[in-house]
């Protein structure tokens, strides 16, 4: 499949999921139920959190991997049976069994089936005690709506992350992801919303982050689900007592990096001196 330029309006949705850690059964009609309800408002792409399908508060790494699935799991077929005659793609968060190992993966299907997984590479505290970080760069997913790249929650502390996506031909990067409530001064937006946003207008491209709701073993989130234009602003968020964003986007203006007549985001980029090391004086 290729991707052609996206010159239409792309409907976007994100829905915050409060699975059970361990019940696949009750986490996977959570997700069947959010796709239904995101084909109800004809969207494009649907995007849901880091860990959808298990949970994110393991107690043991034998809890998690009884909560892991292989990329070719039935319930891939399930949603890809519901997505029969659409064009719609979805990116969800998983744990993944690797065989020997567990990754905290993301995948990218359609009608077709799975598309594409994505293992996290950035760990975040305990996910250490369970999973293996992936190590191949994340994956760019042609599709008609436009190209999707994919991160999961901690990677987008890494600037490289969603530059290495922008300097794929992203239009938009999906990020799943379980925010853990922290403190934010009164007034300000969580750091992570900012990160988001500061990713975007670095990089001139649309960020979609799906965000964990309900709590969890005593786990609170921060419930932050948003969704950041290619200039760095929010074009929609969740509110209190609401867990979906439906939004419409125009993903072609992430292929525009002109800041000015004289400027490019990504031409003026000057490697050859980032290759440097720095002088020390």
């Amino acid at each position: 499949m290729t991707s052609a330029e996206p010159s239409g309006v792309t409907r976007l949705v994100c829905e915050q999921l409060a699975p059970r850690v361990g019940d696949l059964a009750y986490n996977q009609e959570l997700a069947r139920d959010a796709l239904r309800r995101a084909l109800g408002e004809r969207a494009d792409i649907l995007v849901l959190p880091e860990l959808s399908t298990s949970g994110y508060v393991f107690g043991s790494a034998e809890e998690a991997r009884h909560s892991a699935l292989t990329a070719s799991d039935p319930f891939f077929n399930e949603l890809a049976v519901i997505l029969a005659g659409t064009s719609t793609v979805v990116v969800l968060g998983f744990c993944e069994d690797g065989g020997d190992n567990l990754y905290n993966s993301a995948a990218v299907l359609d009608a077709s089936g799975v598309r594409t997984v994505y293992r996290k590479t950035h760990l975040w505290d305990r996910e250490k005690l369970f999973f293996t970080p992936g190590n191949h760069a994340p994956p760019a997913v042609d599709t008609p709506h436009g190209r999707i790249g994919v991160l999961i929650c901690y990677d987008l502390e890494f600037p490289e992350m969603p530059r290495q996506l922008a300097l794929a031909g992203a239009d938009l990067i999906a990020v799943p992801t379980n925010w853990p409530r922290m403190p934010t001064p009164a007034g300000e937006r969580p750091a992570e919303i900012i990160q988001a946003q500061a990713a975007s207008r670095a990089n001139g491209l649309y960020i979609a982050c799906a965000d964990r709701a309900g709590t969890e073993r005593g786990q609170e989130w921060t419930q932050g689900t948003a969704v950041v234009n290619q200039y760095g602003w929010i074009t929609a968020a969740v509110t209190a007592g609401d867990q979906r964003i439906v939004t419409d986007l125009f993903l072609h203006l992430s292929r525009d990096k002109t800041l000015s007549p004289h400027n490019d985001l990504l031409t003026d980029r000057r490697t050859d001196v980032y290759s440097q090391e720095t002088p020390l004086r």
